[in-house]
């Protein structure tokens, strides 16, 4: 048995997944400690399966408490940032673009020294030692607990970064140092800004852990605790103390990954139905395909390994208006039980036309019959071709996939759409969420920059392939349930010399 919970904004959501798949969950509000709101969700569905603490053994958590946290300028520590580049990126310093409000919480601690390196590998210059111990000593005058280290095309070469964070170290022992090399893909100032945040984040990061594990050892939970990233694999719960970033946008991740499990399909559509929008996104062997695109975090452009996910304005707590023809963008949220028609309040809801429709039961129906029969129509209509124009936006090629819809809002459909070649609720869909974290694996990826021809492709494949796999195992991952899911190859063309970006993910099962 293994327990997947998803920790949200609203709603703390534990499912318990065995052999034969969901044996019990639970929904619960999310407290402002997290602890108690875990102990609550995992105790009720540990009850409603009937085991106890010895049957379980591993828990899966997936957050959006870090992502939350930059979002709403709150928990963040002040940042030492250190570019290793000059001569070279000085006309872009660090922080460029950021939001006054973001910068105010991290602070303008900025040095850029000597160093970094060419695309090939070769140097800019040589690390600039003195101009590091010397940013180092003014940050600690200052009182700074945090830094982030970044060189120019250091997932080429991470020796420059990890020399400068030895300096740093000695100047300052107890600084939390976040490197750029072991966060974020190519493009210097989106990993920069990755790096930055992980480091704003890295006192946050050891509290959450510590509530997530006090939360286990309140319940007599003696197992391994993984949490959920944002590519839809785990992270040793360790690791989340050093890199919380990479725990951004699970929460997506983990709802598709857990329809494709419940509904048994790895090629789908999926909708994420909420109170305030819906999450699309696609799958393939039956995990999110990544964007291509930098990804705004809390208004900053960031690398991180990020579903394609398109957020709309429609959920169950969507307002209607003009007689149906409109919904949304704007919603009741978490008051949904509180001001929604069907429910004895005084907003029209798309929830509440679902119930007068009769085809959602939830609330009381009676308190509906005054919509009228047009106003539900038209409401209907308009949901449906919200649904299918964004699903066909989303879609990659011509012929149709099936629609997994999920989330608490799936009540919602219950039509065919026309850019699907069916539609699906899979059972248990309000905590695909949950689902999704407790059947998740463990991955390994490997991204460099290659000069790929035809003589050494096969060879320059195969390595790369053989880290990955690597990576995974070193991750947690049973050496043979790994296997490679993805191969990316994309020419540079700004470069000389013809040279291609490789990337290689490899998943695996854990050993539980």
């Amino acid at each position: 048995m293994k327990i997947g919970v998803d920790v949200g904004g609203t709603n703390t959501d534990a499912v318990i997944v065995g052999p034969q798949g969901v044996a019990g969950w639970n929904k619960t509000p999310t407290t402002r400690d997290v602890t108690a709101g875990i102990v609550a969700a995992i105790r009720a569905a540990m009850a409603e399966a009937g085991i106890g603490p010895a049957a379980v053994d591993g828990v899966m958590i997936g957050t959006t408490q870090f992502t939350n946290a930059v979002i709403e300028r709150r928990s963040l520590l002040p940042v030492g940032v250190l570019r290793l580049a000059l001569p070279a990126t000085s006309a872009v310093p660090p922080l460029t673009d950021w939001p006054e409000d973001l910068v105010a919480a991290v602070g303008r601690n900025v040095a850029l020294v000597g160093g970094g390196y060419e695309f090939d590998g070769r140097p800019i210059a040589p690390l600039d030692e003195s101009a590091v111990a010397e940013a180092a000593r003014g940050w600690a005058r200052a009182g700074l607990k945090a830094a982030a280290v970044t060189s120019v095309f250091s997932p080429m070469n991470g020796a420059m970064e990890a020399r400068a964070a030895e300096i740093v170290r000695q100047e300052v022992p107890d600084m939390a140092i976040s490197l750029s090399s072991e966060l974020g893909q190519f493009g210097l100032l989106p990993r920069e800004n990755s790096t930055i945040i992980n480091a704003a984040l890295s006192d946050l990061a050891v509290r959450v852990v510590a509530a997530f594990r006090a939360a286990l050892h309140d319940l007599g939970l003696d197992v391994p605790l993984f949490i959920s990233q944002n590519d839809g694999t785990l992270m040793r719960v360790e690791d989340v103390e050093r890199y919380p970033v990479l725990t951004f946008a699970s929460g997506p991740t983990n709802s598709m990954r857990g329809a494709v499990h419940l509904a048994g399909i790895e090629d789908a559509m999926v909708v994420d139905i909420g109170g305030t929008t819906s999450d699309i996104g696609m799958l393939r062997k039956g995990f999110p395909r990544q964007s291509t695109h930098f990804v705004d975090v809390g208004g900053v452009k960031t690398n991180f390994r990020m579903p394609d996910v398109l957020a709309v304005g429609l959920g169950g707590g969507s307002i209607v208006r003009d007689e149906g023809r409109r919904i949304g963008p704007d919603s009741v949220g978490y008051e949904l039980t509180e001001r929604a028609l069907c429910f004895g309040g005084d907003t029209l809801t798309a929830t509440d036309i679902a119930v007068a429709g009769g085809w959602a039961e939830v609330g009381d129906r009676a308190l509906v019959t005054d919509v009228p029969a047009a106003t539900v129509a038209a409401a209907r209509a308009e949901m449906r071709r919200i649904v299918e124009h964004n699903v066909e936006r989303m879609k990659t090629e011509a012929r149709d996939l099936p629609l997994l819809v999920v989330g608490g809002g799936a009540i919602l459909v219950d039509w065919e759409v026309a850019t699907a070649s069916e539609v699906v609720r899979p059972p248990h869909s309000g905590v695909a969420n949950a689902v999704g974290a407790a059947i998740a694996q463990v991955a390994g990826e490997v991204e460099r920059v290659v000069a790929i021809t035809e003589a050494n492709r096969t060879a320059v494949l195969d390595d790369a392939k053989q880290e990955a796999c690597g990576n995974a195992i070193r991750a947690g991952a049973t050496e043979g349930s790994v296997e490679v899911i993805e191969v990316e190859q994309v020419p540079i063309s700004y470069l000389p010399g013809n040279p291609s970006r490789l990337r290689v993910k490899a998943v695996g099962n854990l050993p539980i």
